[in-house]
């Protein structure tokens, strides 16, 4: 018996855009897909500025925001994969930003957004 085995290309990310609820990415094949923002809580966490602040990785397999340590794959947006993080770790990385902000404002004296 012989298996055959599909092999199925993923299209690559060409821009991202993120509004108030939703991050939505162009794909080479010319399809745009869509995931709610709340699948994303670094995203939702993070200021316009950071949103917009994202690069292609992998060839355009991956998206990363570095401002907030955020990667998000191609693969997983077309699966329906919300982010994999733990709240354990979320609540870390929330620490850590606000500890860095606080930071960065008593040194400037004025809140850093």
């Amino acid at each position: 018996m012989n298996i055959s085995v599909i092999e199925i290309e993923i299209p690559r990310a060409e821009n991202v855009n993120i509004t108030k609820d939703t991050l939505s990415v162009d794909l080479s094949d010319g399809r745009t897909i869509s995931a709610p923002l709340e699948w994303f809580p670094r995203l939702v966490y993070a200021t316009p500025e950071e949103r917009k602040n994202w690069r292609l990785i992998g060839k355009g397999h991956g998206i990363h925001w570095e401002d907030i340590d955020e990667d998000i794959s191609v693969e997983g947006l077309l699966t329906g994969k919300a982010s994999g993080e733990s709240q354990a770790s979320f609540k870390k990385w929330v620490n850590q930003r606000q500890a860095r902000l606080t930071k960065h404002s008593s040194k400037h004296g004025k809140p850093c957004h």
